[in-house]
């Protein structure tokens, strides 16, 4: 019998009522904690790496890429950026599938090692000067690697937490993912500002942004010693249990019977994708080559937004299981529409205190569409297609719209003239997932999960 989530609604749903809702899950309080602590420490790791390649841009490209013009060593140190979300949908195949067949717990101690090596390989790789063009295909591996693990890391350890989560309270635990994102850009760019502010420049350019990478090995090592001490997740092997009869679905079955719901989630991802790119990345960016402010400014007003992201996370995840999905993404995707492009206007003040302020606007859309994501992603498929069908749509259009957008955003500056022009794009992008949260995906909070993709969910 095809679940109800499969059909569109365009009904406001009425604020959950959690005395109706039956607590689905046993798992004690001391290990669901232990749950999150491992999840929230690989995603760390994740995003971390992510994050100090925005951060380090312009230095990386004066490092790999020989050019008279800074924009083009920037446009193609942010091309390289692109091509590991090229990587995710690829590794979100692999990984959904090994983690929908093999259990979760495994695929996220292979992806947080893949991650962490990968990434302190970019802090060894020699200049171009040293072995010219060499410098930016070595570069370029390193960024596939990381593409691929990443592909399988956000979406398996979201499943892996909401899984283990209780039915009425899944975007609280699940909104540690979100915390973790914003917190690792947070420290990326805490010990960004701190190197630029304390190294000379020269020192900073030729081996200090090297270290931020290599930092990556004892973080990685950290959370694969947390995650190996867990177990699978009982959802998952409850859905093993009960699958000895049925079937092993091939990457076409789930494709075919997910479509739409992928598509659908792909509809309101790409704003939380776009959104949490330039509000993260691309904004460091901006505020020194459009704004004029200097690095050390700039890496600060992001550190500062950035914090306050990561305290805002838990609170808008308990506002959604409060409210329901569908009103969280509408609010998201109307913050967005609203605040964006005054947010930028504000920026071009030029001082560290509207650069601040900029930041902390946008971040109100960002991390609410951001955080709604976290729990969407296993809310929207059962057990035995999660991973595959969340990672595959995740991941594709986080490759479409958040690789592309620093890339993206500085083209739209350099050929628009117009320094708005980042802004505009996200807006028109906001415009349209309100659309699609608001017509096309039904809600999702509080109900069961289901364990198979063509019936309810018995327990």
């Amino acid at each position: 019998m095809p679940s109800t989530a499969d059909h569109p609604s365009t009904s406001i749903s009425p604020p959950i009522d959690h005395d109706q809702v039956p607590d689905l899950h046993k798992v004690s309080p001391e290990h669901l904690r232990k749950v999150v602590g491992a999840s929230f420490a690989g995603t760390v790791v994740e995003w971390f790496d992510f994050a100090i390649y925005g951060f380090m841009a312009t230095h990386i490209a004066a490092t790999f890429f020989a050019s008279n013009d800074p924009v083009t060593g920037l446009l193609e140190t942010f091309a390289i950026f692109a091509v590991a979300f090229a990587m995710r949908p690829l590794g979100g195949i692999i990984f959904g599938r090994l983690g929908d067949r093999l259990g979760r717990k495994k695929i996220l101690i292979l992806t947080v090692l893949l991650m962490s090596g990968s990434t302190a390989a970019i802090g060894l790789i020699p200049s171009q000067e040293s072995i010219g063009v060499w410098a930016a295909v070595l570069l370029a591996i390193a960024r596939c690697v990381q593409g691929l693990s990443a592909g399988g890391e956000y979406a398996g350890a979201t499943i892996y937490t909401v899984e283990h989560s209780p039915d009425h309270q899944r975007n609280r635990y699940s909104s540690a993912m979100s915390m973790a994102t914003f917190a690792s850009f947070a420290l990326a760019a805490g010990l960004g500002a701190l190197f630029s502010l304390t190294l000379p420049a020269e020192a900073m350019s030729e081996w200090g942004w090297r270290i931020l990478f290599l930092l990556s090995v004892p973080m990685g090592l950290v959370a694969f010693y947390i995650r190996s001490k867990l177990h699978e997740s009982p959802e998952f092997e409850a859905m093993v249990n009960d699958s000895a009869n049925r079937p092993k679905l091939s990457l076409g079955d789930v494709i075919k019977s997910q479509w739409s719901q992928m598509l659908k989630l792909g509809g309101f991802v790409m704003l939380t994708a776009l959104s949490f790119y330039i509000f993260s990345t691309y904004m460091s960016t901006f505020l020194t080559r459009v704004v004029g402010l200097d690095s050390g400014q700039a890496l600060l007003s992001s550190l500062v937004a950035l914090l306050f992201a990561t305290g805002l996370a838990p609170v808008m995840g308990r506002l959604s299981d409060r409210i329901g999905r569908r009103r969280m993404m509408q609010m998201s995707a109307v913050l967005l529409t609203v605040l964006t492009i005054p947010a930028y206007m504000m920026a071009e003040l030029g001082t560290l205190g509207s650069a601040i302020a900029s930041q902390l606007l946008i971040a109100l859309g960002a991390v609410s569409a951001n955080v709604v994501t976290s729990v969407l992603i296993s809310e929207m498929f059962s057990t035995d297609v999660r991973y595959t069908a969340s990672g595959l749509s995740y991941n594709i259009t986080y490759a479409i719209f958040g690789g592309t957008a620093p890339y993206l955003a500085t083209w739209l500056v350099m050929t628009t003239g117009n320094s708005l022009a980042p802004a505009i794009y996200v807006t028109i992008v906001a415009v349209i997932a309100l659309v699609v949260a608001s017509v096309f995906i039904h809600e999702t909070a509080g109900t069961p999960l289901r364990r198979f993709h063509d019936d309810p969910m018995e327990l």
